[in-house]
């Protein structure tokens, strides 16, 4: 009985010693994990601002966004990759630090256009919360296309970008993009839009990034010689941007718009190209590697931001998914486009070349 006992007590003493040891052995395996979370973009970066024609992060150091943008939100091929784990293969695997939500005003049962007001503004929630949580940053995009003026929406946007800057005013990571593409107007037009837009923003948000768009189509001017936008900015506020958008397999946006990109720049006019592609400006045809690798090797000289159209299975050529995909995230290479290929390893590659600066 009593060797019965002693060999209890030895037993017992063997495994409050295994416990201990375990416990020991365990604890620098935990805190190698917490050194190996991720150090997001925004806790790396905080909040960005505007330094003449450049973007700059918290610490005042010139910074770019690499961005992927959505198709349209309100579409069946662009809201189910609003999802956290399409965000994050796009941070993880991509060396995306951006994503922007795009929500068309008029096409597709738009925001002003029939649309539930309500289901789109949530989809813009959910979508900001996973870029948040990721630590991305995320433009919140106003996405009038076929509308044109945006002065036709003007009291619909007002309300929408108060909403949402209410909401969003004390976050880092909210970059505000008021008119995707205006068209048939001109730059006077344009401005009477934005102040009024503006204004309500920095009502409630006085630090945030503003995105206005440009005519035509977001081309900086009128036409490809037409610099009205660098010649007459936008006056009496600060962290103001203005869009810059191309299509890599398009003859004129490669013949015009990297003069008016180098001309804003030397006037000190901060560009951000919130949409490009590799196809032609349809989204549809033949995808230029030549020219998209041309235009990324400028913007990535000067430090311009950048957002590739469009995360989407949609079947046209600037989709980034093939058409055949059905996974919503955690994508193989043979699940992407010939264009997701590109973007993804032009992506993957300037992230690695900045190092710690990415």
């Amino acid at each position: 009985m009593k060797g019965r006992k002693l060999r209890h007590r030895l037993t017992a003493l063997l495994l409050a010693f295994a416990m201990i040891f375990t416990a020991v052995a365990v604890q620098p395996n935990c805190d190698a994990f917490a050194a190996t979370k991720v150090k997001t973009p925004v806790a790396t970066h905080g909040r960005l601002s505007v330094k003449g024609a450049d973007l700059v992060d918290a610490k005042g150091k010139k910074f770019q966004l690499r961005g992927i943008s959505t198709h349209g939100i309100n579409w069946d091929v662009g809201y189910p990759y609003v999802n956290k784990a399409a965000f994050k293969t796009l941070r993880d695997d991509w060396g995306v630090n951006a994503v922007r939500l795009a929500m068309y005003t008029s096409e597709y049962n738009g925001y002003c256009a029939g649309g539930s007001k309500a289901a789109l503004r949530n989809q813009i929630y959910k979508g900001v919360k996973y870029a948040t949580d990721l630590g991305m940053y995320v433009i919140i995009d106003w996405h009038i296309l076929n509308d044109g003026n945006p002065m036709t929406q003007v009291a619909e946007a007002r309300r929408f970008f108060a909403t949402m800057a209410k909401k969003y005013k004390k976050q880092k990571n909210i970059i505000y993009e008021i008119c995707n593409e205006p068209n048939g107007c001109d730059w006077k037009t344009v401005k009477r839009y934005a102040s009024q837009v503006i204004k309500v923003i920095r009502k409630y948000d006085k630090k945030a990034i503003i995105v206005v768009g440009t005519p035509t189509w977001s081309q900086l001017g009128s036409d490809g010689t037409h610099n009205e936008v660098a010649d007459n900015p936008i006056k009496g506020y600060k962290n103001i941007m203005y869009s810059l958008h191309f299509y890599a397999n398009e003859w004129s946006h490669n013949q015009y718009l990297p003069a008016k990109l180098a001309y804003a720049r030397k006037k000190g006019i901060a560009v951000i190209v919130t949409e490009f592609g590799m196809s032609a400006a349809s989204g549809d045809g033949g995808i230029s590697k030549a020219y998209t690798g041309k235009w990324l090797t400028r913007l990535n000289k000067a430090n311009v931001s950048y957002f590739c159209w469009s995360l989407s299975n949609k079947n046209e050529s600037c989709s980034l998914l093939s058409s055949k995909t059905k996974k919503t995230s955690r994508w193989k290479t043979t699940e992407l486009s010939a264009a997701g290929r590109y973007i993804r390893a032009k992506y993957r590659a300037r992230k690695k070349a900045l190092g710690s600066r990415a």
